[in-house]
C-alpha cells in the first residue's frame, strides 16, 4: 500500500531540502537531506522526482528504519519504482541511493521536526567536502535525545573508547 499527497498537502510542502556535495563518492558523506515527514513513500518520491540529474536516476534506496515509518518494498515515483530496503537494527540517519549508473550515494537525513536553523545547518554541513559524520552527534539536532553516547564504536578499526571516568581496571588496553 502506498501513500498519496493529498493536494492540500502537496500545497503545503515546502521545495526540496536536499544538499549535495559538489564531489560526491569523494567522503564518507554525500550529501544531507532534511524531509518533511517521516512518510517514507512520499518523501523518497519526493527526493527521487526532483534528484539532482547530475547525480544520476535513483533505482534502490537503503534506510535507517528508526528514521521512518515502515514503507512498501518499491514505492512508486514519476519514472516508475524504487525499490526500497533497510539495514536491520541500523541507526545511522544515512539513507544509501543506488543511481542507474552504478554510483552509491551516502545522504544524512535530518530529522524532519528539527529546529529550522539547525535543519539548515545539518544540511549544509552534510554536503561540505571533508565533512566527517558519526550517528551520535545527529541527536544533538533534536529536542529529545533518545540515547547516551558516552561509550560507542568509532569505525577507526574496530577500536572501542571507554569513556574517561571509567575507573583505569576496566578500560581496555589498561
Amino acid at each position: 500500500m502506498t501513500t498519496q499527497v493529498s493536494i492540500l498537502e502537496a500545497h503545503r510542502r515546502v521545495p526540496l531540502r536536499l544538499r549535495m556535495s559538489p564531489r560526491p563518492g569523494r567522503g564518507p558523506i554525500d550529501g544531507g537531506w532534511w524531509p518533511q515527514s517521516r512518510d517514507l513513500a512520499v518523501e523518497l518520491a519526493d527526493l527521487v522526482d526532483h534528484f539532482p540529474t547530475a547525480s544520476g536516476r535513483v533505482v534502490r534506496a537503503l534506510f535507517s528504519p528508526p528514521d521512518w515509518e515502515v514503507p512498501a518494498r518499491r514505492i512508486p515515483v514519476a519514472g516508475g519504482y524504487v525499490k526500497v530496503g533497510s539495514f536491520p537494527r541500523d541507526d545511522t540517519h544515512i539513507i544509501q541511493l543506488k543511481t542507474s549508473d552504478r554510483k552509491v550515494l551516502y545522504v544524512l537525513v535530518v530529522p524532519p521536526d528539527t529546529p529550522p536553523e539547525r535543519g539548515e545547518e545539518a544540511v549544509l554541513a552534510a554536503a561540505t567536502p571533508g565533512y566527517v559524520y558519526e550517528a551520535p552527534p545527529l541527536e544533538t539536532l533534536t529536542e529529545s535525545p533518545e540515547s547516551d553516547a558516552t561509550g560507542h564504536w568509532s569505525d577507526d578499526g574496530g577500536s572501542w573508547s571507554a569513556p574517561n571516568d571509567w575507573p583505569s581496571s576496566s578500560r581496555a588496553g589498561d
